[in-house]
């Protein structure tokens, strides 16, 4: 991952940040941090706000799990305009 630094990085900053987290809960964080880019993810991703603004829905739990992948802008994987690389059909009849 090209940015993996940045990201660890930028994880152990807003660990560090958090003045409510206790000294035990960090240093597990720092560790967890320094060793997948996952754990930097959910560091800097908060679900709560993911989910905060859509009316009737509330956050009961939350999990993350992710893998590094090679981008390819030519793969129908990667139209994020259509569903599922399928092109949207209309009916002009």
């Amino acid at each position: 991952m090209p940015d993996a630094e940045a990201l660890t990085g930028a994880a152990l900053e807003h660990i560090k940040a958090d003045e409510f987290m206790p000294d035990e809960e960090r240093g597990h964080a720092e560790s967890a941090v320094r060793q997948d880019e996952s754990e930097a993810l959910a560091y800097l991703i908060d679900p709560t706000d993911l989910v905060a603004g859509i009316p009737g829905v509330e956050l009961v739990q939350a999990s993350w799990s992710s893998e590094p992948v090679e981008y390819d802008p030519e793969s129908m994987e990667w139209d994020m305009d259509g569903e599922d690389g399928d092109e949207e059909e209309t009916d002009n009849a």
